[in-house]
């Protein structure tokens, strides 16, 4: 009917407008729709003038609710005086029968809100676009976090895959791959380090009167007597059969290797029991430190290595020697 005065209670206005602002021709609050008034806060008691609940973002210079609606066209963008400041827009109208204004408001960042005010879609109207948003938002956040495990678990898949491929399986220690990238590595930046070649002495009798078994067993005690002898930076490695490679970084000094050698030796040659029987092994090291080949490469300093163990071995094994 023409001319006839539309009549909505609070709680009509409520659930078909969450977000609602109803104020008096003074411009305070009379009602304050149920998810706005979480958003307000404090500022959403009855009588608040609309100025103190609101900053005008646009129009620019329009502070009061009147001058809004004057400027804007019936449509604006706020941001709230609260201590969580919320970015809204939204449209209004006069009441043209006893001159209130009806204010129906929206958020500008959805997604934030609901974060921040602990928001469902319960707090908004069901033809709400907001909700759409969220959905959308959702399930953007559901596959985001299924390819962030995915690849986390590729990733672990690389490194595991990479870590094997330079791990000897069965003392696990580094393998020749390794070894040969780390050398590469150091003697391209002329890196301090030194270099021991180690071989065990009288392996192949362990081999040959006990078995393959006791053999694998005194491989795994060495090395771990390695592990317990050098540090988390430097590199232990089985190359292959009984033959081990040590790499000491940061550290060329003679005394300083032939101590850390001896050292090994002396482990190395204490009896082993396997299966009731005593075995004793020893060790012969060549030593070669990269202060005596600064300008080498990996295979030179490697080469000189072997020579120096072959020294110690010639020399009467299960002692050290340091390459000139």
């Amino acid at each position: 009917m023409t001319g006839a005065r539309l009549k909505i209670d609070s709680i009509t206005l409520a659930r078909f407008m969450p977000m609602h602002l109803l104020l008096g021709a003074d411009g305070c609050a009379q009602s304050v729709g149920p998810t706005l008034a979480q958003v307000l806060q404090d500022k959403a008691r009855l009588g608040t003038p609309f100025e103190e609940m609101f900053e005008v973002r646009s129009p620019g210079g329009a502070v009061t609710v009147h001058e809004v609606l004057e400027r804007a066209g019936h449509r604006f963008r706020l941001w709230t005086r609260t201590e969580r400041r919320c970015g809204l827009r939204g449209h209004g109208q006069s009441l043209p029968w006893d001159g209130r204004i009806l204010l129906n408001l929206t958020f500008v960042d959805p997604v934030g809100a609901v974060r921040d005010h602990g928001l469902t879609d319960a707090d908004f109207a069901a033809t709400d676009m907001a909700t759409e948003v969220l959905f959308l938002a959702e399930a953007t956040s559901a596959v985001t976090r299924e390819l962030k495990g995915l690849n986390l678990r590729l990733e672990g898949a690389r490194i595991a895959a990479e870590e094997e491929a330079m791990t000897d399986p069965l003392t696990g220690l580094r393998n020749r791959r390794a070894v040969d990238l780390i050398l590469d590595r150091l003697c391209a930046a002329r890196s301090n380090f030194g270099l021991m070649h180690m071989d065990l002495d009288h392996f192949k009798a362990v081999n040959d009167t006990l078995g393959h078994a006791a053999g694998d067993f005194v491989l795994e005690r060495v090395g771990r007597i390695l592990r317990d002898q050098l540090r988390s930076e430097d590199c232990a490695a089985r190359i292959g059969g009984d033959e081990f490679v040590l790499i000491v970084a940061g550290r060329s000094e003679a005394a300083t290797l032939k101590a850390i050698a001896n050292r090994i030796i002396a482990r190395v040659g204490e009896p082993m029991e396997f299966a009731g029987h005593a075995i004793r092994v020893s060790a012969s090291i060549g030593i070669v430190r990269s202060a005596n080949c600064p300008s080498a490469e990996a295979a030179q300093v490697s080469a000189a290595a072997d020579r120096a163990l072959y020294a110690a071995k010639h020399a009467g094994r299960g002692r050290a020697v340091l390459a000139d």
